[in-house]
């Protein structure tokens, strides 16, 4: 992270030229950031991010390649990055989604733009970029969420327990998603949600995904 000091380096990654440019010039205009590069889509973001050491990468979840994507793969190879979405989306599933791939904000198109500076600045400050509505959601998730699991996972097979990647698996199999749905909700290949069902079924003992759900339905305390 460059010095708070000096102007913080910022990578825009977003395939709609005209919200590029907005936000490009909501940039330029203060004195605190430098746009160290503009792409289009998620292969351009991830060279980008290892090229010119950005401070902060704005990413579009639904450019080609992937926002979601793009943002795993930067978080992995530049740790040091402060990663922000700016997207037309709130949906829960998107929104959660950019958290697990290691966003550390998430905004929408729809906000001024005017108020984009001081929400850059703030995360790389240690603020959190995101809107109150969304904020209230996570807390809702997180204190939602977290205790229910527990008498479950005393439940499981043989004491296995079920890993974080397979709990998300098994969550959207409650949701019935599809196998490419999950994949794509996840930034996995089908493949590997396949394998991670397969090791759900394993680890509960159930003869298949729709028994895995339901048994998760069921939980003492669902």
């Amino acid at each position: 992270m460059s010095d708070m000091t000096e102007s913080l380096r910022v990578l825009i990654a977003d395939d709609h030229a005209p919200t590029r440019d907005d936000v490009r010039r909501a940039l330029e205009g203060d004195e605190r950031f430098e746009v160290c590069a503009v792409v289009a889509d998620a292969v351009e973001a991830v060279q980008a991010a290892v090229r010119e050491r950005p401070d902060v990468c704005l990413l579009d979840i639904r450019m080609p390649g992937s926002g979601l994507a793009a943002a795993w793969e930067i978080a992995a190879r530049r740790p040091q990055a402060k990663i922000v979405m700016l997207t037309v989306s709130d949906d829960d599933t998107a929104l959660f989604a950019a958290l697990r791939a290691g966003a550390h904000g998430y905004l929408l198109k729809t906000m001024d733009l005017r108020r984009l500076p001081s929400a850059l600045h703030g995360v790389c400050s240690g603020e959190a970029a995101m809107p109150r509505a969304l904020v209230a959601r996570v807390l809702e998730r997180f204190h939602g969420r977290e205790p229910r699991r527990r008498p479950f996972v005393a439940n499981e097979a043989a004491g296995q327990r079920l890993t974080s990647r397979e709990w998300e698996v098994l969550e959207l199999l409650t949701r019935e998603r599809s196998t490419a749905e999950i994949a794509e909700t996840l930034v996995l290949s089908a493949s590997a949600v396949r394998a991670h069902i397969t090791s759900i079924v394993r680890k509960l003992d159930v003869a298949d995904r729709a028994a895995a759900a339901e048994l998760f339905r069921r939980r003492p305390d669902g």
